[in-house]
């Protein structure tokens, strides 16, 4: 498999080294890519490199995932205008850990495979180097001059905010070329990969190889994920979508995706998604035909939720989906757990209800009326003769009483007047 080409006609390849390309169809050889651990969740930014790396695996090469334990400490300036809040150390092994455990869902580390994917933290490292013999044996060798031509620091010397950057920050490339200086020293690493606005910290490595120890490196970038709308990738009005079921559910990682524009889900489906070009080809052109259907959405959907959070968790945003846009059931509603459930029904007006009132039997009129959902009794009275009445997505009648057993989650009940008209009764 010609690694180069797969990235090149998914669109993924945005610079690369001479001679990358011909050293890799010609040696088996380690690459590593650098993830920053500045949260204990990776976001779905985090998956173009996560992929690459797959890719780079498939291919029979050696991937290496390094968690910046050390780097994290430092802060990366590329990309940013401002400088970063430092981590203490407490919340950067913590982050390191959360990192570390979501790579090995998407990576082979079974030592007993032929080009298993290793694991590194930079700390391990970095942590006995002293400040003297890093200036004297790595800084004598990268200039100053050689270092402002990058442009992550004339962005910043260049901005019109004009806060500069610090010295913590203009060393980050250093500290990042030594790691691709020790890795290249202790396992025989030849290739960093990265985003494309890593390209200046990737080159600044390869050129202390050669300069240290006249070596040869490569460096690969691919290309930063951009929305056709001008929004940023991965970013939703909640924030972040993660990688962490605890931080975004199956069913909003899901619902991400489902939710793409055409024009993106035919740029997603090449990158996110391992499917060959053939199918590719197919699908994008059975969308054309009938976008209405959303086939592109729904196929990188499943594609890359099950391989972030398994199998079950895509069929459990399946079926949430559906609750919540076609027909179900009170006990499918129950089979959701409280999470997915306050995902689906996110903004719907809520009222609090004590436990007692519920334990009692809650009488369907005054459920509706006393609680803000309806205006008065004989507005619900209406709406039942209208048949227009539900709860947990089950028609009701006049005479219905709200029990305990019609909980979901043990503490909701979801009102319903017609087919989009919701109301929460949550008890305390």
């Amino acid at each position: 498999m010609n690694f180069v080409e797969e990235l090149r006609w998914r669109g993924m390849l945005h610079d690369i080294t001479p001679e990358t390309e011909e050293y890799l169809l010609k040696n088996k050889t380690t690459g590593y890519i650098g993830f920053d651990p500045t949260a204990d969740s990776l976001h779905i930014g985090s998956l173009v490199p996560i992929i690459l790396l797959m890719h780079f695996q498939k291919a029979g090469h050696n991937p290496i995932a390094l968690v910046g334990g050390a780097t994290g400490m430092v802060g990366d300036p590329s990309g940013k205008s401002d400088e970063r809040n430092l981590l203490d150390e407490a919340t950067l092994n913590k982050n390191v850990a959360g990192v570390k455990s979501q790579l090995a869902r998407f990576l082979n580390f079974d030592s007993t495979t032929k080009n298993a994917a290793q694991l590194v933290n930079n700390y391990d490292w970095m942590k006995e180097i002293s400040l003297i013999e890093f200036v004297r044996d790595i800084g004598k060798h990268i200039t100053v001059n050689y270092m402002m031509a990058k442009d992550s620091v004339k962005k910043r010397l260049d901005s019109e905010a004009k806060t500069g950057m610090s010295f913590t920050e203009f060393t980050y490339q250093l500290f990042q070329g030594y790691d691709f200086y020790h890795l290249y020293k202790e396992k025989n690493c030849r290739l960093q990969m990265g985003g494309s606005d890593q390209w200046g910290n990737i080159t600044t490595g390869t050129e202390l190889i050669r300069r240290k120890v006249q070596g040869k490196a490569y460096a690969l970038t691919c290309k930063l994920i951009t929305k056709a709308d001008g929004s940023k990738f991965g970013k939703t009005a909640g924030g972040n979508i993660w990688l962490d079921a605890n931080r975004t559910s199956p069913y909003k990682f899901y619902q991400y995706w489902l939710n793409s524009s055409d024009e993106d889900a035919e740029k997603y489906i090449k990158i996110f998604t391992f499917l060959d070009k053939e199918t590719i080809e197919t699908l994008i052109a059975k969308h054309k035909e009938a976008p209405h259907l959303r086939i592109l959405q729904k196929k990188i959907g499943e594609e890359v939720t099950v391989m972030t959070h398994g199998e079950e968790a895509y069929n459990n945003a399946i079926k949430a989906s559906a609750i919540l846009f076609g027909k179900s059931t009170a006990n499918d509603l129950k089979t959701l757990d409280e999470q997915t459930f306050l995902d689906i029904f996110d903004g719907v007006p809520q009222a609090k209800i004590k436990r007692e009132v519920i334990e009692n039997g809650l009488d369907i009129v005054a459920a509706f009326a006393e609680n803000g959902f309806l205006k008065s009794n004989g507005e619900v009275r209406r709406a039942l003769k209208e048949n227009s009445i539900s709860v947990n997505k089950e028609k009701i009648k006049e005479d219905f009483v709200i029990t305990i057993s019609d909980l979901i989650a043990d503490k909701y009940v979801l009102l319903q007047r017609g087919k989009k008209s919701y109301f929460l009764l949550k008890v305390v």
